[in-house]
């Protein structure tokens, strides 16, 4: 099924909903209409128990970024132009970004929200935030830190460095980088995977993942996934689960 905006396209299929950027005149750059409509999206994808979430984009752009006219003329507070982000990373099912062309400044942030991000190799990461005489936003330096260190989140902020989508996948940016014909394909194939999983189990183990990133020693981060991982066992899901597997391996029940 097809739906959505005229700025986003909402499609679902099998408990994978994909949201399509697709506003290419204006870049999909993030105005306050196209922040509104990303969110309203993920509200909806939300609501609907949906397993799974693609955020991509129509070409050649994935983001330009911030909006020039909204920044010149604010339609909303700042901290409310990064809903979309904030929406992205609270999503409870799995997020794959599939990067199609240049993430801009603030685009960056799109992919950066969600759990796993692709692209093509003609994509481009560049921060450009410093270029245009603003501080970076909406979480990017933290994201940066975490995914390719302070020497990268500096070399991306503060000297401008732009990775291609092959770099970026090199440096650990982004999970893979394939070619645009199979990037919509690779991104289902995740998504549909991810998908066959329990959504509760699923919700857990996004909330201990981000929940580590607090966690500096071995024995704390034991401490930290025992609670989830004994929940997990302990439900009924579990023993049908391996009932299962019995039966696929070919081992009677005991």
């Amino acid at each position: 099924m097809s739906a959505g905006t005229t700025l986003v396209r909402v499609e679902e299929t099998d408990g994978v909903v994909t949201l399509v950027l697709d506003d290419p005149d204006h870049r999909n750059a993030l105005s306050w209409a196209m922040v509104c409509a990303i969110t309203e999206a993920i509200d909806h994808a939300v609501q609907s128990g949906c397993r799974a979430l693609i955020l991509t984009n129509t070409p050649p752009v994935f983001s330009a970024g911030g909006s020039v006219d909204d920044l010149l003329s604010p339609k909303a507070p700042l901290e409310d132009m990064y809903n979309a982000f904030v929406a992205l990373s609270r999503a409870p099912m799995p997020t794959v970004a599939a990067v199609d062309g240049a993430a801009i400044g603030a685009g960056i942030n799109l992919a950066l929200a969600c759990d796993v991000a692709i692209c093509t190799p003609s994509s481009r990461f560049d921060v450009r935030f410093l270029d245009v005489g603003i501080h970076p936003g909406g979480g990017q330096l933290w994201r940066l830190r975490q995914l390719v260190g302070r020497q990268g989140a500096a070399a991306l902020s503060l000297f401008s460095e732009v990775l291609t989508g092959e770099d970026a996948a090199r440096r650990g940016l982004v999970w893979r980088s394939v070619e645009s014909a199979d990037l919509r394909g690779e991104a289902e194939r995740l998504a549909r995977r991810a998908a066959q999983h329990d959504p509760e189990l699923n919700v857990r183990v996004k909330q201990t993942l981000d929940a580590t990133a607090a966690i500096h020693d071995h024995e704390s981060a034991v401490a930290a996934e025992q609670g989830p991982q004994q929940w997990s066992m302990d439900r009924p899901a579990f023993g049908q689960a391996l009932a299962e597997l019995r039966e696929r391996l070919g081992k009677p029940s005991s």
